[in-house]
């Protein structure tokens, strides 16, 4: 039997099944719309120049700004070696002697690495200071006592210079007898610039002086005396040199003319030595002249 079968109306499935399919292809254009405009946000982010992005322009001022300011004039203090070159010899002294006093190891490493003084150099000092007193001198007449007022200062320093300064070359500190003789040479001289005062409570000064300086030149002539039969006092002449300053002094030396009567008349031929120095053809020691009061007399040349 043939069965007749009549068409059946559309169905809502039908429908939306017709609408599913018309309507797919549109997510895909917006998917492909979406590819699209991200492309074109890569391209642009491409396009832009590394050089031109707001991070890197601003790291590029900073250092064109650093540089530029490294050439700007500014004020800064003296290097070191640039500030000793501006010192004079008083400031710099000045300067070394305070370090020394506020660290005094940095003052046992000068005195350990600065070189001896040599005679010549403390001489130089002792003139300084013997200058100023000199200097310091009023113009015209003047009382003693307000003269010595005037110049109490600056003698004293001498004096305290000079006390300061011959401890260095006595033995033991100095072992060359010469250069120790050398010293008390020129000190010597500087002891008899100073002035006689009218006062005795002002004398004192030089009064001591004179006796500390003798009794250096003893020293000195004791130890030179053991060292080559005392060779550096008959060659050097220091007897003769010695005998003008204690008469210069006015006979102040007398430790010192002691010392030397006794060191050269032990060696060259005095009372303990069984050689007469009134032997023909001796002359003596000067200073045995001198004790024996014919210091100056003629010397016989030739054959009697």
């Amino acid at each position: 039997m043939n069965v007749l079968l009549s068409p059946q109306p559309p169905t809502a499935f039908a429908h939306q099944h017709d609408f599913n399919r018309r309507s797919s292809p549109r997510p895909m254009a917006s998917y492909s719309a979406n590819r699209k405009r991200k492309a074109e946000d890569d391209g642009d982010e491409m396009s832009v120049s590394p050089t031109s992005s707001p991070a890197i322009q601003s790291r590029q001022l900073a250092r064109q700004t650093k540089k530029l300011r490294s050439n700007e004039i500014a004020g800064r203090p003296l290097s070191l070696p640039r500030l000793l070159e501006t010192l004079d010899v008083t400031q710099l002294r000045t300067v070394l002697q305070t370090i020394c006093e506020r660290q005094p190891e940095i003052g046992e490493e000068v005195v350990k690495s600065a070189p001896r003084p040599t005679v010549e150099c403390a001489l130089r000092v002792l003139k300084e200071y013997q200058d100023k007193l000199r200097e310091a001198f009023p113009y015209g007449e003047s009382s003693s006592d307000y003269t010595y007022y005037r110049v109490r200062q600056p003698l004293m320093a001498l004096i305290d210079a000079l006390a300061d300064f011959t401890p260095q070359y006595l033995p033991p500190t100095e072992p060359s007898a010469n250069v120790s003789l050398q010293y008390l040479d020129g000190a010597t001289k500087i002891v008899h610039s100073l002035p006689e005062w009218e006062s005795q409570s002002h004398r004192h000064h030089k009064e001591n002086t004179y006796d500390e300086i003798s009794k250096a030149w003893a020293l000195v002539i004791n130890e030179a005396s053991k060292k080559g039969a005392g060779f550096v006092l008959h060659s050097g002449g220091w007897d003769q040199i010695l005998a003008k300053h204690n008469q210069q002094s006015g006979g102040r030396l007398g430790a010192a003319i002691a010392s030397m009567s006794a060191n050269l008349g032990w060696v060259g031929g005095g009372q303990g030595s069984g050689v007469s120095n009134n032997m023909p053809g001796s002359q003596g020691s000067i200073l045995d002249q001198l004790m024996a009061g014919n210091y100056g007399s003629p010397v016989r040349v030739g054959p009697r």
